[in-house]
């Protein structure tokens, strides 16, 4: 794994998340935190993984989600009394990291961040979610971990599922896909490569065809694949339900690791289809989705 602290995006918030992955390698007790959401189980499993991996002594806490919550509500995270706490985070807004308050946990919430991107040399901004977050955590506190060696390929997830995608393109997406499949934890394949993609991802794509495309689709030259893919999300252009930039990820840029059938947009959205809508239900099949990622490495419920 290459230290994700090295690239640009996370210069302005290195120094802080180092600061936390000292105070939680230190601890004598870490409980880690966060909503009964997919994002909530995305971060908690990259801190669980490398706690487990150092022999770190922890306590996990799936909390109620705001969704779930009177609108007027105060946040259903509480801070123990003894050890540290570890708070993931997902739902909170996005803060500038110079604007956080000082406190005696550690408190993951997204932060904004800049890099600049092509030819011009751009600066655009975006955030870095908790879950990149606790994935570079992760890494840094246990960088030889076998589990986190296995979590590694998930901590793009969060920035997919959030919904920067759905108005530009996401730059800090763009960044962590790449450093991901320079290290090797993922490939980037288009969407015709997938060998079990999750239907019903894309609004107006005809699935029929696309199944008759993937046949081809070895047989076809780098000129012949771009026009066949463009006639084939043709129609989803027209759809108000998708974004372009989101519609551009689904179609060139799906992360796979290793051989498997099914890519991780693919696995989020599979999950999310499944996910309990009663508040307690939806806590017990998030800690049963947390368990069996912590034990096989596969995200999917079930497990």
């Amino acid at each position: 794994m290459r230290d994700v602290f090295t690239s640009p995006i996370f210069s302005p918030v290195s120094s802080v998340l180092i600061s936390y992955a000292e105070r939680i390698k230190h601890a004598d007790l870490v409980h880690i935190s966060a909503p009964a959401t997919l994002d909530g189980v995305l971060a908690l499993g990259q801190l669980e993984a490398a706690c487990l991996d150092l022999g770190l002594k922890y306590r996990r806490r799936l909390y109620t989600p705001r969704h779930h919550l009177p609108r007027d509500a105060q946040p259903a995270w509480t801070e123990e009394e003894k050890g540290l706490t570890v708070i993931a985070d997902v739902e909170e807004a996005t803060w500038e990291v110079n604007d956080r308050p000082e406190t005696s946990h550690v408190h993951l919430v997204p932060l904004n961040t800049s890099i600049e991107m092509g030819e011009k040399n751009r600066r655009l901004s975006g955030a870095l979610d908790p879950v990149v977050q606790a994935g570079a955590l992760a890494a840094w506190l246990a960088p030889n971990g076998r589990r986190v060696r296995k979590m590694r390929p998930y901590i793009s997830l969060g920035l997919w599922l959030r919904g920067a995608l759905d108005a530009s393109m996401d730059p800090v997406h763009t960044t962590m896909l790449n450093h991901l499949k320079e290290e090797g934890s993922v490939r980037i394949v288009p969407l015709p490569e997938v060998d079990a993609p999750s239907p019903g991802m894309i609004p107006g794509l005809s699935e029929r065809q696309l199944k008759r495309l993937a046949k081809v689709w070895p047989k076809m030259d780098v000129d012949q694949r771009s026009l066949a893919l463009s006639e084939l999300i043709l129609p989803c252009l027209m759809e108000k339900e998708i974004s372009t930039p989101r519609l551009e990820e689904l179609v060139w840029h799906r992360m796979v690791v290793g051989d498997a059938p099914m890519d991780l947009a693919s696995q989020a959205h599979a999950i999310k289809k499944e996910w309990p809508e009663d508040e307690t239900a939806s806590k017990l099949f998030a800690s049963s989705l947390l368990d069996g990622w912590l034990s096989s490495g596969l995200l999917k419920a079930g497990e």
